[in-house]
């Protein structure tokens, strides 16, 4: 059988400081979650070439990268993914975060998708399209540092859990 993900493919690289994908022409992978997770030590991450026209699961992507300070996901092509939860968990450095592209049109589940990004000042959701989501619970806990945050395209009539989305947001303005 032909393999369909690349799920935890750097999962618990603690002593790598640096990824770079120069060429990755497969878009036939579906599964991409923990891909990234328990990173600890990444400094920089360079996924533009990328290829995530067909995946499904962005579980974990990107949780416990904790040193990491900058991620920019414009190029991704999320299209067909539906899980996003726990993707920038525990993400407490990250302080710019570019998902400006993100089309979430089948996204059910965002459960702590930001949960514990400490550092994160702003964040622009406004190109989110939730109508299909169910879970959004603790979405924003612990996101500290929070003073900006844009949800004015935010349907949430199919949700059927929001318990704690944003606890310790305490400096949320506007």
């Amino acid at each position: 059988t032909e393999v369909k993900s690349i799920r935890q493919l750097f999962y618990e690289c603690n002593y790598v400081k640096e990824i770079k994908f120069i060429k990755f022409n497969r878009t036939d992978f579906t599964d991409y979650e923990s891909m990234f997770d328990d990173c600890v030590n990444l400094i920089n991450l360079d996924i533009s070439k990328l290829k995530t026209n067909n995946v499904v699961k962005m579980t974990k992507m990107f949780s416990y990268c904790n040193i990491l300070e900058k991620l920019d996901l414009s190029n991704f092509d999320t299209n067909k993914v539906t899980n996003m939860s726990y993707m920038f968990w525990k993400c407490s450095c990250l302080k710019d975060l570019n998902i400006s592209n993100f089309n979430t049109d089948n996204v059910k589940e965002m459960t702590s998708m930001f949960s514990g990004c400490r550092a994160l000042t702003k964040l622009d959701l406004s190109n989110f399209n939730t109508k299909n989501v169910t879970h959004m619970d603790f979405m924003f806990i612990e996101c500290l540092s929070l003073e900006e945050l844009n949800l004015i395209n935010f349907e949430t009539y199919n949700v059927t859990t929001m318990s704690n989305m944003f606890d310790e947001c305490l400096l949320i303005k506007k």
